[in-house]
């Protein structure tokens, strides 16, 4: 049974590149350790992709990156160093932990020529003890994801355990996120043994609890629910979820326990304390002094 459904909201990130904000909604801030979930696209970027469409060096702190590809291509920089060019099916995996910037950018010949491009990033929030950990990327190409595929059903384990498989995305905490494509008539269910799961149609329609869902829609399970999908036309899904870490406050790019850590990590990136990403050091987002103060309460 659903707990409930999140429509995608779609919001201007600037230069003409618009997503379905996902998560947070206002009644429901997080599923698991899952925060925040952006789907970018579909949509066919014309040659000499303008460079206001790239996301220029920012700031976090408290939590974890992770971008995954349908379409296109995107190059990762951090302030640890790493550069890496993400294709469609591979994941990339930033801990910010204390604190990191990156950037992420149109290059080379897809710049050039344009195409189709769709990403979803998701933020996951970091256990208490691991807020403040030394930062860190890891880049994991699809080959070494594990894949499940029978009764017109395929799906790849991004992160976390399901079904039997582990992926090797280090996360740190219970969770699951899984890629999913549905020939129409097939089923899938979610994994069990987490108490907060969820499952967001990126394309197509499946029925679920006898009512039909489409794209850009987000279905929350009640805890210990029968979580079923079934394809009306041919899906793509992604399900996600796993244990609850806490209550966070989330401002801008910063997650927190703490309302005053937030606090000190926007005065860290206003002075500059916060190191800019290797080979993109020139341009900044500065920080947003009209975005809403942290809420009173944390976010759960």
């Amino acid at each position: 049974m659903l707990d409930m459904v999140i429509e995608a909201r779609r919001t201007e990130l600037g230069g003409g590149l618009e997503v379905g904000r996902v998560l947070p909604f206002r009644l429901r801030r997080m599923v698991g350790p899952f925060i925040f979930l952006d789907h970018a696209g579909p949509v066919d970027l014309p040659a000499n992709i303008p460079r206001s469409m790239d996301v220029r060096p920012h700031p976090h702190i408290g939590l974890s990156t992770l971008t995954y590809l349908f379409a296109g291509t995107w190059m990762h920089r951090d302030s640890l160093g790493f550069e890496q060019v993400i294709h469609p099916g591979d994941v990339n995996w930033m801990t910010a932990g204390r604190g990191v910037s990156h950037s992420e950018r149109f290059e080379d010949q897809y710049r050039r020529a344009g195409g189709p491009m769709e990403l979803l990033q998701a933020w996951v929030a970091l256990p208490t003890e691991r807020e403040e950990a030394e930062p860190s990327f890891h880049h994991h190409g699809q080959a070494a994801l594990p894949e499940l595929d029978g009764d017109g059903r395929w799906a790849r384990l991004i992160a976390g355990q399901a079904f039997g498989e582990t992926s090797p995305v280090e996360v740190h905490s219970p969770l699951f996120y899984l890629h999913v494509e549905l020939a129409a008539g097939a089923r899938t269910d979610l994994p069990t043994g987490y108490p907060e799961r969820a499952a967001y149609v990126v394309r197509g329609e499946v029925d679920a609890d006898g009512q039909t869902y489409r794209q850009g829609q987000l279905l929350v399970f009640r805890e210990g629910a029968e979580a079923v999908l079934t394809a009306r036309t041919p899906a793509t899904v992604m399900l996600l979820g796993g244990d609850p870490v806490g209550p966070r406050h989330i401002w801008w790019n910063f997650v927190s326990s703490s309302r005053d850590r937030i606090e000190q990590a926007k005065a860290d990136w206003d002075a500059r304390r916060i190191p800019m990403p290797v080979h993109d050091e020139h341009e900044r987002i500065p920080l947003p002094h009209d975005a809403p103060k942290p809420p009173p309460e944390p976010l759960s």
